[in-house]
């Protein structure tokens, strides 16, 4: 099967993977939190971005290289933490990270994943990324952080944007708990997606495996929606980053900035790099489009910036970069892409985004990522069609 005809965008893989997966599975992954304003805001601030075609540039095939934290990469995006992955597909995690290595493209795990540092050691590429959802006790931490690093985790990621829980309506409306618990709704559900029940039954329910070790009794008091983690982790503060910073041996991220002025003192504390995200989402119901944050916080620091929230395409890669992102990670995308074609979707997905790139740069004239030209507001007044966006800092 040419899966390019059948499946040539990612349109093509989210309705397959909406058919292949249970529906609690599916509000899980496609929902975000309040009215789901934010996700749409995303949306709508990538389709704002313009990018001027420029022509009569002569044959070229456009260099898609970049080097973000000291790393040489061929590709400029990456495999996006996505908490729990393993319920969305069964050994996700495994599929992922092996996709990534083979790519040599980044992969994160997140702490909340469906299987531990340890488990993914065997698969790990040289770009293996651990988000840290922080916990409050420092020998939890210290012991986290240890895991992490001798299974082969090289780059450690603090989320910020979590400071508590969000309500995501729609996920607590599937009936899906954490840990998941098939009750008689759910597991008609199931018995409508036999590929996924039948790997499911082949591994076991998912749950949050690194944290088997620091477990207790204290979980049966949580809500459905919540989980350990919750009872671990704390809100971090400035002092927190630095704990971490001094304790990790490699390159450090923040990840959850919307802020310039958050961006322009983190730069002070010495972390390698920042990730604009509002978690797709799936948090904050008031947030800005990420896309409409990038601009002012590229203007307030030199630091190396990771952007997600929303991103589709090659063509949304090259808008976030050329709004001065240095990197773009993809969640949401990939674990469709997974969901709608087994493991072979993900290097699928992999492929799509190069050429959808390659495409692009062509009709922009653009030989390599440094080359894009200055994007500009497609909603600018008519009378003002070249309404361009301040030129970001590189």
């Amino acid at each position: 099967m040419d899966l390019h005809a059948t499946y040539p965008a990612l349109s093509d893989l989210r309705t397959r993977a909406k058919k292949r997966i249970p529906k609690f599975v599916w509000e899980y992954l496609d929902s975000a939190t309040g009215t789901e304003a934010t996700k749409h805001r995303n949306r709508a601030g990538l389709d704002r971005i313009g990018l001027m075609p420029s022509v009569l540039h002569g044959e070229f095939i456009p260099d898609l290289t970049t080097n973000f934290c000291g790393a040489d990469l061929p590709l400029p995006f990456g495999i996006a933490p996505i908490g729990m992955s393993g319920l969305i597909w069964p050994d996700a995690e495994g599929h992922l990270a092996r996709a990534a290595a083979r790519a040599h493209i980044p992969y994160g795990l997140s702490t909340v994943a469906a299987q531990s540092p340890e488990d993914l050691a065997p698969h790990l590429g040289e770009h293996a990324w651990f988000q840290l959802y922080p916990p409050r006790d420092t020998d939890i931490r210290t012991d986290m952080l240890r895991r992490a690093r001798d299974a082969g985790f090289k780059t450690l990621i603090l989320t910020v944007d979590v400071p508590v829980a969000s309500r995501r309506e729609r996920q607590t409306r599937s009936g899906l708990t954490s840990p998941p618990k098939l009750t008689p709704r759910l597991l008609a559900q199931v018995a409508q997606r036999p590929a996924w029940a039948i790997g499911m039954a082949q591994r076991g329910m998912p749950h949050m495996r690194m944290l088997d070790k620091y477990s207790d009794a204290r979980t049966a008091s949580l809500p459905p929606t919540a989980h350990i983690g919750y009872l671990l982790r704390t809100s971090p503060d400035w002092e927190y980053v630095t704990w971490l910073r001094d304790a990790w041996d490699g390159p450090f991220i923040i990840k959850g900035i919307l802020r310039a002025e958050d961006a322009a003192r983190l730069q002070k504390t010495g972390v390698d790099a920042i990730w604009v995200s509002n978690h797709a989402g799936r948090q904050f119901d008031a947030a800005p489009a990420s896309i409409a944050a990038l601009p002012e916080i590229r203007s307030a620091t030199t630091l190396p910036i990771i952007f997600d929230s929303g991103v589709e395409s090659g063509l949304d890669i090259l808008r976030a970069l050329a709004l001065g992102a240095d990197f773009v990670m993809l969640g949401r995308a990939f674990h469709m892409a997974l969901a709608a074609l087994g493991p072979k979707g993900i290097d699928h997905l992999i492929d799509l985004l190069t050429k959808d790139l390659i495409a692009n740069m062509g009709q922009l004239g653009a030989t390599d990522l440094k080359t894009l030209p200055v994007p500009f507001d497609l909603h600018a007044h008519p009378a003002f069609p070249n309404g361009f966006i301040s030129d970001p800092k590189r």
